[in-house]
């Protein structure tokens, strides 16, 4: 009999709660997302969702050259396993200014940009970088609607700009857009709403061209609006949770191909009483971020709800009680992977549907070396 596709030939194997990673899943997810970017050299992809040194290698070997990531930790680690230039999608400031120079000086052959999106912050790199006759490479952060960072699309931003050139310390290399409350799920409607938010873009583009400045490169969009902003070739694509893939988006995005290489291993420890049992899948073994009903999908139990977690315990309601048993192995897809992954040091890595190694999520780290 075939096994379905999530289930260990050696689950026995397998400590509880884990989260498990199929290689060749991984490896197809990565192929898809270079196919509809139309090439590799396209990709900034966000390694905030694998955080693992072994993925960004298999992204490498399949030709993607740039990254994006969201902590120093995971630039670095992103540097270990071999990238040579990278975007930290955060405005850095304080010891972090001098973390990213360190970063810089341990791993010269790597070009490292930031965000920036305020004179403020880009004169304290350039006063920190000229200590140490160093370029702070930046990207202009533009806030095209999300309003969690980024410069407002107004009358101030092409000054900005201009700044940003003028500091004798600062090479800005391009425009960082990232519209991630685009999330409607029928594709048409959200492509829509994508080239709108990019018309003021646009506009600048334009302000920007008139002054002699260098044109911009521009890095947009994350997962959600990825399908969207491939279809134009001069923007480059950074989505991040289609290696892995996730309930979430596998329900919000009807159209994107990508398919689940991530799921969180946990065993029935208990049948408390009729209809009841518990696994050992509390809040630190997958992203509680989200109500109770939007937490995980499992593929080999039916007419169940998750009903509570604690810490290292869930318990779910199930109708067919009596066919479950202490010691069953559940396998679940976690509807947000990326917060998920953050909560393992290690996980199992599955070929053939047998665990053959295990990797390290070394970018979970706030602080690797630097």
């Amino acid at each position: 009999m075939t096994l379905p596709w999530y289930k260990l030939e050696n689950e026995s194997e397998a400590d509880s709660p884990s989260l498990v990673i199929y290689k060749e899943r991984v490896q197809q997810n990565i192929s898809k997302m270079i196919e509809i970017a139309g090439d590799a050299e396209r990709l900034y992809t966000h390694i905030k969702t694998n955080k693992m040194p072994e993925v960004v290698k298999m992204l490498l070997e399949a030709g993607v050259t740039k990254f994006k990531c969201a902590t120093i930790a995971e630039a670095e680690m992103a540097a270990i396993a071999g990238a040579k230039r990278l975007i930290i999608a955060h405005q850095l400031m304080g010891p972090k200014i001098e973390r990213l120079i360190a970063l810089r000086q341990k791993y010269p052959e790597v070009v490292i940009a930031s965000l920036i999106d305020c004179t403020e912050v880009a004169d304290e790199h350039n006063a920190a970088f000229e200590k140490y006759g160093l370029l702070s490479d930046v990207f202009l952060d533009i806030n095209s609607g999300m309003d969690r960072s980024g410069h407002p699309l107004d009358d101030s931003i092409l000054e900005l700009y201009k700044h940003l050139h003028a500091l004798p310390n600062l090479r800005c290399q391009g425009l960082h857009v990232y519209d991630g409350h685009l999330r409607t799920s029928d594709f048409e409607t959200r492509k829509h709403e994508v080239e709108a938010g990019f018309v003021d873009v646009q506009h600048f583009l334009e302000a920007i061209a008139e002054t002699g400045l260098p044109k911009p490169l521009i890095v947009a969009g994350g997962t959600p609006t990825f399908t969207a902003h491939a279809l134009h070739a001069e923007i480059y694509c950074s989505p991040g949770t289609c290696v892995l893939w996730d309930w979430g988006y596998g329900d919000k995005l009807p159209e994107q191909p990508f398919e689940y290489a991530a799921v969180v291993l946990t065993r029935v420890i208990s049948k408390p009483q009729k209809g009841l049992i518990t696994v050992d899948m509390g809040h630190k073994a997958v992203a509680a971020e989200n109500p109770i009903d939007k937490r995980i999908r499992f593929l080999n139990l039916e007419n169940y709800e998750l009903l509570s977690q604690s810490e290292e315990h869930g318990v779910i309601r199930v109708q067919d009680w009596e066919s479950v048993n202490v010691g069953d192995v559940l396998y679940g897809v976690p509807y947000h992977v990326c917060p998920t992954v953050n909560l393992y040091d290690e996980v199992y890595v599955v070929e053939n549907q047998v665990i053959t190694d295990t990797w390290q999520v070394l970018g979970r780290k706030r602080r690797i070396t630097v």
